[in-house]
C-alpha cells in the first residue's frame, strides 16, 4: 500500500508539473501585436519646394515620416519630376510608401500638352492640375501683390475644355486650381470661377478648391458646394492666421470641420496640405504641425 501511495503521489506531482510547464510555455509564446497607425492625407510639395530643390529624395523621406500617404508634384522640367524621369519618380515614391496622385502643370501649352500629359500618366499621376490661367493669361502685380488674368473668362473656358478633353482621352482628370481673383468680379462684371463652372464640360474639367484663397476672397466654399455639387474633386487645405497670412492647419481661423462635413457634396476625392509661405517656421516642421492638425479636425 505504501508503494502504491508513493507511486500515486509521484504521478500526481508529474502531472501537476507538466500542466504548469505547459502553461508557462504558452504564456511565453504569446506576442502582443500593436497596430501602428497608417499614413494618410496628401502634401502639396510646393510647401517644401526649397528642400525638394536641394535634396528631393531625402525630403520625400521626411514627408513620409511626417505621416503623409500621397503627394502633389509642383516641379516638372525637360521630361522629369524633380530631376527624376516619370518612372523613377513613381518607383522612388513607392519605395517610401508614397504615391503622386496630382501634379500642378502650369507650364502647359498647346504645343507641349500631349507630351506633358504622357509624362504625368507615366508617373502614375491621376490629376493634371492647372494652377493659374495658362499660356500667358496669368498676371501678377509685384507692387500690390495682386493676381489677375488677361483676356476673358470665355477664353479660359475654351483652353480648359481643349486640355480637359486631351486629359480625358489619356485617362487623366483635369482640374483648375483657384486663387482669390477668380471669385472677384472682373472689369466686365463676370466672375471667372462661375463662368468656368457653368461653361466647362464637367466630363473634362473639374476643380481643385484652395480653401485659403476662397476664404481670402470672402466667399463661403459651402455656397459653391451647394450650387455646383460634385465639381470640387480636390482641396488644398491651408489655414489663415488672424492677420490673414498662411498658417499650419488647425492653428488659424478657418473652420475646416464645417467644410469637411460637406465633403460628399463637394465631390472631394483627395486633399493636400499646402502652405505657400511658412515664414520663420521650417517648412518641414510646418508640415508635421499640419498633419497633426488634420487628425484633430477629422481628416482621414
Amino acid at each position: 500500500m505504501k508503494q502504491k501511495t508513493n507511486l500515486s503521489l509521484a504521478l500526481l506531482l508529474a502531472l501537476t508539473l507538466g500542466f504548469t510547464s505547459c502553461g508557462t510555455k504558452t504564456e511565453e509564446t504569446v506576442e502582443t501585436v500593436v497596430e501602428q497607425p497608417s499614413n494618410f492625407g496628401g502634401l502639396a510639395l510646393y510647401t517644401v519646394r526649397d528642400s525638394m530643390a536641394a535634396n528631393p529624395k531625402a525630403t520625400l523621406q521626411k514627408v513620409a515620416d511626417a505621416g503623409y500617404a500621397y503627394v502633389e508634384a509642383a516641379n516638372y522640367a525637360e521630361g522629369k519630376f524633380y530631376g527624376m524621369t516619370p518612372t523613377e519618380f513613381k518607383s522612388y515614391l513607392e519605395s517610401l510608401g508614397l504615391k503622386a496622385v496630382s501634379a500642378h502643370m502650369g507650364m502647359v501649352n498647346m504645343e507641349n500638352a500631349d507630351q506633358l500629359i504622357a509624362d504625368v500618366k507615366e508617373a502614375g499621376i491621376e490629376y493634371f492640375v492647372i494652377p493659374v490661367p495658362p499660356m500667358g493669361m496669368f498676371t501678377f502685380d509685384p507692387a500690390t501683390r495682386s493676381m489677375g488674368m488677361k483676356g476673358t473668362a470665355d477664353d479660359l473656358v475654351s483652353v480648359m475644355n481643349i486640355l480637359g478633353e486631351k486629359c480625358y482621352n489619356a485617362g487623366l482628370k483635369l482640374l483648375y486650381h483657384n486663387h482669390d481673383f477668380e471669385f472677384k468680379p472682373m472689369a466686365d462684371g463676370t466672375v471667372i470661377e462661375d463662368i468656368l463652372l457653368e461653361k466647362c464640360d464637367p466630363r473634362f474639367v473639374n476643380f481643385q478648391m484652395d480653401l485659403f484663397w476662397v476664404t481670402k476672397a470672402e466667399v463661403d466654399p459651402l455656397t459653391y458646394f451647394e450650387k455646383y455639387p460634385g465639381r470640387f474633386k480636390a482641396w488644398h487645405v491651408k489655414d489663415m492666421n488672424a492677420e490673414g497670412n498662411f498658417a499650419p492647419v488647425s492653428t488659424g481661423t478657418i473652420d475646416f470641420k464645417r467644410i469637411l462635413d460637406k465633403k460628399g457634396q463637394s465631390g472631394m476625392e483627395v486633399y493636400f496640405v499646402e502652405q505657400d509661405n511658412t515664414f520663420e517656421l521650417d517648412p518641414l516642421e510646418a508640415i508635421k504641425i499640419s498633419h497633426e492638425g488634420l487628425k484633430k479636425i477629422g481628416f482621414e
